[in-house]
């Protein structure tokens, strides 16, 4: 069995206790019968794991010898401070849940993500060593489908769909493609090297999504929302530039830094009237124009 999901139980379940016991870990092991086969966990096997994790995580599960021996992790601000570590450990850590609770399969909706696992684990592979992929990729919006290689430079996950960012080495540029519009994906010989600037979160910092337009560039938007809705964005920014400006009680505007793109616009649009671009007035334009078609598609009913 693979050992991440017992890596990152056992991460996951002391990070909920704070500080935990060797024997209260063991009787929590025992009861999660999918993972242990109702089976304690001995501590040579509990020292082996924490070692593992601090290989391949960095977490430093120490402990507390005054009191009884409590397990704790020492270093919680590295699993806060990386989004991508935090993601998968809490990836893992729901997927350990639902693995304790098959039973209720029928009661637990998950949204489906079409391409996570068809060609993602290859484009990944190329990755680790540099090397060029080549693809058959069918745009949505054409009949037929093509071959060409890439350089694979990172991946995005965005909206239950995965996408890679990459060389295109015929075009000689810098492309975005969906894996769900992947057919196949083999792993060529030939090597390549990642740009020594490329920073793949500096590329995405001022993009809502995986829209980017050359002609958009980031600006500083204000946006408003309305008393219903400003929790939603309490809790869930938008971006991460997403800032308070002042909270008035009926609605709050909020100050964003990004490029005011096609999938920001359709991400604001959601929002119905619960959300207004204050500012600047060309975004305000363009949602004028949004909202004055969809009228029209309405008005005669």
């Amino acid at each position: 069995m693979n050992q991440l999901p017992k890596y990152t139980w056992l991460i996951e379940t002391i990070r909920r206790a704070g500080k935990i016991t060797h024997k209260e870990l063991s009787d929590k092991w025992e009861s999660n019968k999918e993972l242990s086969d109702s089976n304690p966990l001995p501590r040579a096997t509990f020292n082996r794991w924490r070692d593992a994790i601090f290989e391949q995580f960095g977490i430093i599960i120490d402990c507390q010898k005054t009191g009884g021996y409590m397990y704790f992790i020492a270093n919680p601000e590295d699993i806060d401070e990386d989004k991508l570590k935090k993601w998968m450990l809490d990836s893992f850590a729901v997927g350990n849940v639902i693995g304790e609770n098959l039973a209720l399969k029928d009661r637990i909706l998950v949204d489906e993500i079409p391409s996570g696992r068809d060609h993602l684990t290859t484009i990944m592979e190329a990755m680790k060593e540099n090397r060029v992929v080549n693809i058959t990729y069918r745009p949505f919006t054409k009949s037929q489908s093509y071959t060409f290689p890439i350089e694979p430079y990172c991946v995005k996950l965005f909206e239950n769909r995965w996408y890679v960012l990459a060389h295109n080495t015929h075009y000689d540029d810098i492309r975005l493609y969906g894996l769900d519009r992947v057919e196949s994906a083999q792993v060529t010989s030939e090597t390549f090297k990642l740009p020594k600037s490329f920073r793949a979160s500096e590329y995405f910092s001022t993009a809502y999504g995986i829209v980017l337009e050359n002609r958009e560039k980031p600006e500083k938007i204000v946006i408003r929302a309305n008393e219903d809705h400003k929790h939603y964005l309490n809790s869930l920014p938008i971006h991460h530039s997403q800032k308070l400006i002042e909270d008035c009680g009926e609605y709050a505007d909020y100050e964003l830094f990004l490029a005011p793109t096609y999938d920001f616009v359709m991400k604001l649009l959601q929002a119905g009237a619960m959300v207004e671009v204050i500012e600047p007035s060309h975004l305000r334009k363009t949602m004028k124009g949004w909202i004055s078609d969809m009228y029209e598609l309405y008005k005669m009913e």
